[in-house]
């Protein structure tokens, strides 16, 4: 199975071919075998052009697509990164005008993804292929409980890197021998961003969340602060100077001087305040992998790190030895956005998932909500 897959961002556009391969192990169906040809696309920044947007400008944005794959034989679907469309459980959703048009709007949030169902459907139309996106940024699937902060009207973020950390959740029930949908999986995702998840059987039950403030402090982020001492700069500074400061000021630079990871691990031997810095950072990666841990409702199986902060090697050492007695640990570098889509198309390619219909939250919202599932309860057979 051939699909072109669209990953826009806020800096560019990745555009891939994937040649999907069914699993050589018939224990783990969903262990799809994929080749990928990349090409990086100068297209605008689709955050800061999102309003207004035009039919035309979209209409160049997958001339722009099909200019790039034009040496590339036709797919059988297109997939790309979704973005903002409401709340919704994970998989992959068919793209269809009304889900395009909610994402392009904004209804839901901006996000730099909100262009993607569009330039898929566009895309698609150019080869009469289905046009699809998987896990969107707005999949929220916590128990009700992980959802409440210590103060009503203050509920506690969703938002984590849904399409990185599940592919990378599933590699690592993969090395243990397990099925996704059978295994109970934590991931740190260590980049610019970082979220730590708990996965229960294939469904994100808990997440530090990105933006938040409960995970790790990053390069330039300054993760969790002790209360009194963000009042006091809540006081003191304007907002948006505050959240420059929480932003862009804290973390690695804050500490040391520099958000340059590479640099910074050169300097780890022979700068102190660098190997404090370091030495505080793994301390609060392990505090995390081991809270998320404890919110899954017996062991994991597998323990994942991934992020362009996963490259450096020390850092990761020393976390693994602190973490091997909770489970084994799986260490991914970068990210696995394009083969994660790529994958969810697969799956509904090959049969072994059925693809997902969207619903329009504002319906959604006039009819009652059934029943929440316990996470023990029994769920389909799925790879």
């Amino acid at each position: 199975m051939l699909a072109y897959v669209i990953n826009p961002g806020s800096s560019s556009t990745r555009l891939a071919l994937a040649d999907i391969q069914p699993s050589e192990n018939p224990d783990l169906p969903g262990q799809l075998r994929l080749t990928l040809t990349r090409a990086e696309l100068d297209l605008p920044d689709t955050l800061q052009t999102l309003t207004p947007l035009s039919g035309a400008w979209v209409a160049a944005l997958v001339a722009d697509l099909h200019h790039a794959a034009r040496d590339w034989p036709a797919p059988d679907a297109v997939v790309s990164r979704g973005g903002a469309i409401g709340e919704v459980t994970a998989g992959t959703f068919v793209v269809t005008p009304e889900l395009a048009a909610h994402a392009l709007t904004g209804q839901s949030g901006e996000h730099s993804g909100n262009v993607g169902a569009a330039l898929a459907l566009g895309l698609a139309r150019q080869y009469g292929v289905p046009a699809l996106i998987v896990d969107p940024p707005s999949l929220d699937e916590r128990l009700p409980e992980a959802r409440e902060s210590g103060l009503p009207g203050v509920p506690r973020s969703s938002r984590f890197h849904t399409l990185n950390a599940g592919a990378v959740a599933r590699r690592a029930a993969y090395e243990v021998g397990r099925s996704f949908h059978d295994a109970r999986v934590v991931v740190a995702h260590l980049g610019a961003g970082i979220s730590v998840t708990a996965f229960d059987k294939g469904r994100a039950i808990d997440t530090s969340g990105i933006s938040q403030g409960e995970g790790p402090f990053s390069a330039t982020r300054a993760g969790p602060l002790p209360l009194p001492g963000l009042l006091d700069l809540a006081y003191r500074l304007p907002r948006p100077e505050l959240e420059a400061h929480l932003t862009q000021a804290g973390g690695f630079v804050g500490l040391t001087g520099s958000g340059d990871l590479r640099e910074l691990e050169r300097r780890e031997k022979a700068d102190p305040q660098v190997r404090l810095a370091a030495d505080a950072f793994v301390q609060q990666v392990c505090k995390a992998l081991g809270a998320y841990s404890a919110a899954l409702p017996g062991r994991p199986d597998a323990l994942a790190i991934s992020g362009g902060i996963a490259r450096w090697q020390s850092l990761i050492d020393r976390i693994e030895r602190r973490v091997a007695w909770i489970a084994p640990l799986t260490v991914i570098p970068g990210e696995l956005e394009l083969e994660a889509l790529a994958e969810g198309a697969g799956r509904v390619l090959l049969g072994l998932e059925e693809a997902q219909e969207w619903q329009d939250p504002a319906r959604l919202a006039v009819q009652p909500a059934g029943p929440e599932p316990h996470p023990d309860q029994p769920t389909p057979d799925r790879p």
